[in-house]
């Protein structure tokens, strides 16, 4: 009895097998789980703290950003031999006496200006009803046909239907208290009052002190030369920055409110040079403070003018403003003051308007600079600087 073998399979050819399935070249980079696992948590724990404690987060990089503004001025006043603490002292009384001549002298037409603006908005959705031509929308129309149904079957029945074992609950809402109106907006305004006396006497002590601050991190940055050097350079470059972009913002904004009070003054619209101070205002707010403004502006100028084209006429010209202003001219100027990628900043204002709100909006470009500049001159933080940069 013979045994058959099977004969045993042939080898494909190798260079058949490397042309059918070519070899994957893998990058090997070593990652510890551990340091990974750390970075996570802290990052969530700062996270949870700036949110916990913007009370005391936000005071504090205001001042330091009106430190960053204002210093150059106190400098400037120091080299002519006036003492810094006068200096300093001088600046923030005539600073904060233009703010509140500027709030008392315009307090009236701001006062006609928020009272119209409801006013404003119900006129402003009859008129499209009414250009729509449709009475009701689908919604109200179902609505209204439900209680006709309601009605006619009660009618009917002789009274109310309700169901065996059912308690007919009536809910009565709770009546406008007068006390807990003005305590809540006395507390509000207390409370406001109470930060931007902190902001004030913060960002005086700040400008009093110098470059003492800068002194005492390049002191403790190492005992070697090259690290209080680096620390020295990311210092400038913090404060080059950041002061380039506030005067940049400045004049932009300064140039939206000139623009903004011309153009609604030429149209007719009444309180002309409390829109261009509101949008000037509102400038400083990236994406929305321009949508604000325009919105406000149709809807104050519909109650004006009565015509919804006299509306959209003062609301274009108010876009047309911050469009031009806001892609001709504020790129030009921010691309010398600091080169940051636009996905980075627009997401990175999307996180600091979420942690802190409009103050988010706000201080979130600085923050992002700083961060930048510091990310930029550590070795194991350049990834996130190299995120950042444009």
């Amino acid at each position: 009895m013979t045994e058959t073998i099977a004969p045993e399979a042939t080898v494909a050819d190798p260079e058949a097998v490397m042309l059918s399935d070519p070899a994957r070249v893998m990058l090997h980079m070593p990652v510890d789980i551990r340091s990974v696992s750390l970075a996570v948590l802290a990052m969530l724990a700062s996270i949870f703290v700036l949110h916990w404690a913007k009370e005391v987060f936000i005071p504090v990089m205001l001042s330091v950003l009106f430190s960053y503004a204002l210093s150059p001025v106190v400098n400037w006043m120091e080299f002519r031999r006036v003492p810094r603490w006068l200096g300093a002292a001088v600046l923030m009384v005539a600073i904060c006496g233009s703010i509140g001549a500027t709030a008392y002298f315009l307090s009236n037409q701001a006062a006609q200006l928020v009272n119209a603006l409801p006013a404003a908005a119900q006129k402003v959705r009859q008129a499209m009803k009414e250009r729509s031509g449709k009475s009701d929308g689908a919604l109200e129309t179902v609505q209204k046909a439900a209680s006709q149904i309601e009605q006619a079957a009660q009618e009917s029945g002789g009274g109310t239907i309700t169901s065996r074992g059912a308690m007919r609950v009536v809910v009565e809402s709770s009546r406008f208290n007068i006390k807990d109106y003005l305590w809540s907006g006395t507390m509000g305004l207390l409370a406001l009052i109470g930060q931007s006396t902190v902001v004030v006497f913060l960002t005086y002590f700040l400008m009093l002190s110098g470059d003492t601050f800068r002194r005492k991190l390049i002191k403790l940055a190492g005992p070697t030369l090259s690290k209080k050097k680096i620390t020295l350079q990311a210092l400038n470059e913090i404060t080059v920055q950041i002061q380039r972009y506030l005067q940049v913002q400045l004049l932009t904004s300064a140039l939206v409110g000139v623009l903004t009070g011309l153009a609604f003054f030429a149209i007719g619209l009444e309180n002309a040079a409390v829109w261009g101070i509101a949008a000037a205002v509102l400038n400083l707010v990236p994406y929305i403070g321009s949508l604000a403004t325009a919105a406000a502006s149709v809807l104050v100028g519909f109650l004006q003018f009565g015509s919804l084209n006299m509306a959209l006429v003062v609301g274009g010209a108010s876009l047309l403003i911050h469009t031009l202003v806001g892609n001709l001219l504020t790129p030009w100027l921010t691309s010398r003051a600091a080169r940051m990628s636009p996905v980075a900043v627009f997401v990175g204002l999307l996180a600091w308007g979420w942690l802190w709100g409009v103050w988010g909006l706000l201080l979130g470009i600085p923050i992002l600079m700083m961060i930048k500049s510091v990310c930029d001159r550590v070795d194991d933080l350049k990834p996130i600087g190299e995120f950042l940069g444009a």
